[in-house]
């Protein structure tokens, strides 16, 4: 038998055996979490940051929301409080009831997913293909959508014999999903070595549990939570958001009284930018709030010398293709040009809001 060459020996493809340490699922549910994490050389202006980023988009239902709604379904089937005859209804913008509806789906449940006009058309598209029913508010309550979401998930919750609300705002098994999961694969892989961890921030689930595991295993990692102007997260003002998945018209009981090491508020467009600016110096497509999140990191950048950073990234941009990737939706809905948004990715990152903690 020849040997291969050096082209051939790169290109070759892995045999079974070489791929032994690959785990088979059990079941789609089971393949959740253990997402890649990709370090991020051309991102930043500066190159005295180590960034990395942890692709939550490459959970089967596309986004970090897979492991609470994993959680908070399984823990419930445990405690009894959920049985086969029983109907979830939950409110979400989006990744929350595509991963509700992958977990339902697996285990015979019914479900119904109470969204508004800002949720991404195609999100609302997947739930129902996975046999979730859409229950779709069309004016918000008191100016605020997710109001209005709320109510109406009352009003199914009275009305529906055994129906189930998972509450992602108020579960502790949502936090409790990313303390096991989500932080744990990333300490692990950077054997703790982790400065400064920068994370989206709606329910405030994922930023609790990454930072109680980090307290818990006494690591010395800066928590940066990222809000969005028009937010009333953490004493924020209400105002006018077009980005789903990213700060709250209301505090969510899991919010309350939570504080982090470090407050940045970013606006629409910084997320756009961001979005526009990973595909052009990472090539990757990434959601509207992971956007914010990378541009939050460039805008401290300069802060971070020599630092060892973490984005958590929660979706993917394939499915912002109609509004984050639309000229048109971004020029209409947001006032900003195409050219503008160009000068953005390729100038030098602009101040974002930074709150003392």
């Amino acid at each position: 038998m020849r040997s291969l060459t050096i082209e051939e020996k790169k290109f070759r493809f892995a045999t079974p055996t070489e791929n032994s340490g690959h785990k088979i699922s059990n079941g789609i549910l089971e393949a959740i979490g253990q997402t890649p994490i990709v370090k991020f050389n051309r991102y930043l202006d500066s190159k005295q940051v180590q960034l990395s980023v942890k692709l939550e988009s490459a959970n089967p239902g596309g986004s970090a929301k897979d492991r609470p709604a994993f959680q908070m379904i399984q823990q419930a089937l445990a405690q009894g409080e959920i049985t086969k005859d029983s109907t979830i209804v939950e409110s979400s913008s989006g990744n929350m009831g595509i991963g509700l509806a992958q977990v339902c789906r697996y285990h015979g449940l019914k479900l119904i997913c109470v969204v508004d006009p800002n949720a991404q058309k195609q999100n609302v598209k997947i739930i129902k293909a996975l046999g979730a029913r859409i229950e779709m508010v069309t004016e918000p309550l008191e100016g605020d959508f997710l109001a209005a979401r709320m109510a109406r998930v009352c009003q199914l919750l009275e009305t529906i014999p055994g129906s189930f609300w998972p509450n992602q705002y108020a579960n502790c098994q949502n936090p409790k999903a990313h303390e096991l999961g989500t932080i744990r694969e990333i300490d692990e892989a950077l054997a703790g070595e982790i400065d400064y961890l920068f994370v989206a921030t709606s329910s405030t689930g994922t930023a609790q549990g990454c930072r109680d595991y980090l307290r818990t295993h006494g690591r010395k990692t800066q928590v940066v939570a990222v809000d969005a102007q028009g937010s009333v997260l953490f004493g924020g003002k209400p105002g006018m958001r077009k980005i789903p998945g990213l700060g709250a018209g209301r505090e969510p009981r899991l919010a309350r009284n939570q504080n982090f090491d470090h407050l940045v508020r970013v606006t629409d467009i910084d997320c756009v930018v961001g979005c526009h600016r990973a595909a052009q110096c990472e090539a990757v497509l990434i959601g509207g709030s992971a956007g914010g999140v990378l541009e939050s990191v460039r805008s401290m950048q300069y802060d971070l010398s020599g630092k060892s950073c973490v984005a958590i990234l929660h979706d993917s941009g394939t499915r912002y293709l109609d509004t984050v990737f639309n000229e048109e939706w971004v020029s209409t809905s947001l006032g900003a040009s195409a050219e503008e948004i160009t000068q953005r990715i390729n100038g030098p990152a602009l101040s974002t809001e930074r709150i003392p903690s």
